[in-house]
């Protein structure tokens, strides 16, 4: 989460996107100005906190004491201290934590062939990506929804722990199940690699850099669904 410090504190948070369904049941509603806008008092009425959505999607905070109608600004200056300054800050941070949490979704992959995947995933399977890992939220699994099993993951990785040539960045994998009999045909080296982090005797990965046309990397989460069952 980004914050920037001024008396209206823009919010931002890395690698969600606001979900406009999930916003209105959390309690967020249209003001006189059409902007989305949530107010609820902190630390037992002492102050009202102001949120509205700002059309890309980062958050305009505000942050009022109800006895002098006052912008309170201390809880964003580094330079304040003490315990109630400290108190002010915690329930602020509590209220965007909530915000976060169940107003946004994940948006985690954000290429062009990871989205164009995710989006064929879910239309031929209807499974959306589980992120189950709080320390490693860029890494997310589908999984079967009748035997609950993975059949595949998405994984962020620097190219040097995947033993690819030239200078270390960072890359996405797709982890696809397979038949052992079928992984020495299958991995080349190049774009279909041992698989990272599983069982490599029944799991390979994909390099997701545009290479592997779609309809063939759907063909391989085909049968990676059906070993799932």
């Amino acid at each position: 989460m980004k914050l920037e410090a001024q008396q209206m504190a823009t919010v931002r948070f890395e690698n969600k996107r606001v979900n406009m369904s999930k916003l209105s049941q959390f309690g967020f509603e249209p003001n006189q100005n059409g902007q989305y806008q949530f107010r609820t008092l902190i630390m037992q009425g002492q102050f009202e906190m102001i949120i509205e959505l700002n059309t890309d999607g980062s958050l305009n905070t505000t942050l009022t004491d109800t006895t002098t109608s006052e912008v309170y600004v201390l809880h964003m200056t580094s330079q304040a201290h003490g315990q109630f300054v400290g108190q002010v800050a915690q329930a602020y941070q509590d209220i965007l934590y909530n915000i976060e949490q169940h107003c946004h979704d994940n948006d985690v992959f954000q290429s062009t062939p990871e989205r164009k995947l995710i989006a064929q995933v879910k239309a031929a399977y209807g499974d959306d990506l589980e992120f189950l890992w709080p320390k490693f939220p860029q890494n997310a699994v589908w999984r079967r929804s009748d035997t609950h099993k993975w059949y595949g993951a998405l994984l962020t990785v620097t190219s040097d722990k995947l033993a690819l040539p030239g200078a270390t960045h960072v890359v996405t994998v797709l982890d696809l199940r397979a038949r052992p009999e079928d992984l020495s045909m299958l991995i080349d080296g190049q774009h279909y690699l041992p698989g990272y982090h599983m069982n490599k005797k029944h799991w390979y990965s994909i390099l997701l850099d545009d290479v592997v046309p779609l309809a063939t990397i759907m063909d391989d989460v085909k049968v990676s669904y059906m070993l799932a069952k």
